[in-house]
């Protein structure tokens, strides 16, 4: 079973509220036949078109290759959150690979911060970009754990974006009876995914790169690409299919793992929306299984929670979602749902991107981990500049620990459940 063509209808975005709120570009032609490029691109999320954009702009011929259409995948239905610094926080960063490695990996996630309100603002993106992401906690623990986390930052990184929630402050920002503080970062911010998606790939076109849609890749080696119609010879391919790449490389299959998340949009709560957030920012919570939302600029609540793994959406993904909905805001348990889509994202062991040269000309990015806005449309580009011979920002990233998942292709999916099931009861316990 395939995921591309496992939980939607061939060429065609989710009914999701991003897909009803989106103008769409005219479809882009399948390849046909046989063409040549400096460089083929599979995928054409925010990594294949950031990198196709940059390359184009610099005078590179760029033929992109997406099995559905642009921004079909996670960069079309994730939770729109423009994060700070890496996936891991700095202090684990820090614990990992040292306190110089993790700065300068600090610096690379800014980059990436950087990098799409820049290509935002260049490119007239209307993607509705919006300043502030908070992180709250049910427990003191947690809560303790965010403030210390501010403080750390302010210290050691000069960090001056980040404020610390306490409980009083939290509630008049979140009026939910679940958090207890936390802490915000006024320089994070979040937007219309879709629309981001959407606003690069008309920028990569216009640069001059060659998009082709429903273009299902099926094998690749170095210097060429199948599709079931074409193939594409190259100098260089990149992967950028993420949780949608399948089989086609058996480096990136053992250290990146495909799971499903889950998202609703609310009807519009109108003057109800002060009961959610006071604030247009976004929220995360520190659950392992994390739950995040914010306000549509309709004032709809966006609201993702739960996990699956394996192919397959559940039946009912209104009924999975409202549960922790619920749990965080019982004051909407009126409230109906207008939209309910699920995505397919990828994780790593070390929730830690996978970049890497996975041979001669072939190289691959992917294993975003819930970070993807900043990090994969900046992975996209460091690509770029790597193969235009600048180096040195790849390479950091490729040097990045990424262990293989235990239990190969047969058994990693129930391992990681049976791990999530336990993480997820531990949340449930307050622990």
């Amino acid at each position: 079973m395939n995921l591309l063509f496992s939980n939607d209808r061939a060429g065609e975005y989710p009914a999701s509220w991003y897909a009803a709120t989106t103008e769409f570009l005219p479809r882009f032609a399948p390849l046909r036949g046989e063409v040549t490029a400096d460089v083929c691109i599979v995928g054409a999320g925010y990594t294949g078109l950031s990198a196709a954009l940059e390359l184009a702009g610099a005078g590179r011929r760029v033929v992109v290759l997406e099995a559905h259409r642009v921004g079909f995948g996670a960069s079309g239905r994730n939770g729109g959150q423009l994060g700070s610094g890496q996936r891991v926080d700095q202090q684990g960063l820090e614990a990992l690979v040292g306190r110089a490695d993790a700065a300068k990996y600090w610096q690379l996630g800014e980059d990436a911060k950087g990098l799409v309100k820049r290509l935002v603002a260049e490119h007239g993106i209307d993607c509705h970009l919006k300043p502030g992401v908070a992180w709250t906690g049910s427990t003191r623990a947690q809560v303790a754990d965010l403030q210390g986390y501010v403080a750390f930052l302010q210290e050691r990184y000069g960090y001056a974006h980040a404020e610390a929630l306490d409980e009083a402050a939290c509630r008049a920002l979140c009026p939910s009876p679940e958090y207890k503080g936390g802490m915000i970062d006024r320089d994070a911010a979040h937007l219309h995914p879709l629309r981001l998606a959407v606003g690069l790939a008309k920028a990569a076109s216009e640069a001059g790169a060659v998009i082709h849609e429903g273009s299902y890749v099926h094998h690749v080696e170095p210097g060429l690409v199948r599709t079931g119609e074409g193939r594409v010879k190259a100098d260089h391919v990149i992967l950028a299919g993420n949780g949608y790449l399948g089989t086609l490389d058996r480096k990136v299959r053992a250290r990146v793992m495909p799971i499903n998340n889950f998202i609703v949009a609310t009807e519009p709560l109108g003057a109800r929306a002060a009961q959610v957030l006071t604030e247009d920012v976004a929220v995360a919570d520190s659950r392992f299984v994390v739950n995040y939302f914010r306000l549509s600029h309709d004032k709809r609540l966006l609201f993702g929670g739960g996990e699956s793994y394996g192919y397959r959406f559940p039946k009912d993904i209104a009924a999975k979602v409202r549960r922790p909905m619920l749990e965080v805001f019982p004051q909407l348990k009126d409230v109906k749902i207008d939209y309910a889509w699920g995505g397919t994202l990828a994780i790593t062991m070390k929730r830690l991107p996978y970049l890497a040269q996975v041979a001669p000309g072939v190289l691959s990015a992917s294993g975003y981990s819930g970070h993807g806005v900043g990090t994969a449309t900046h992975a996209g580009w460091l690509m770029a500049r790597a193969i235009m011979g600048e180096q040195e920002g790849f390479e950091t990233m490729s040097a990045l620990p990424a262990p293989a998942f235990p239990g190969g292709g047969m058994m990693r999916t129930p391992l990681l459940t049976l791990a999530m099931s336990w993480f997820a009861l531990r949340d449930r316990l307050g622990f």
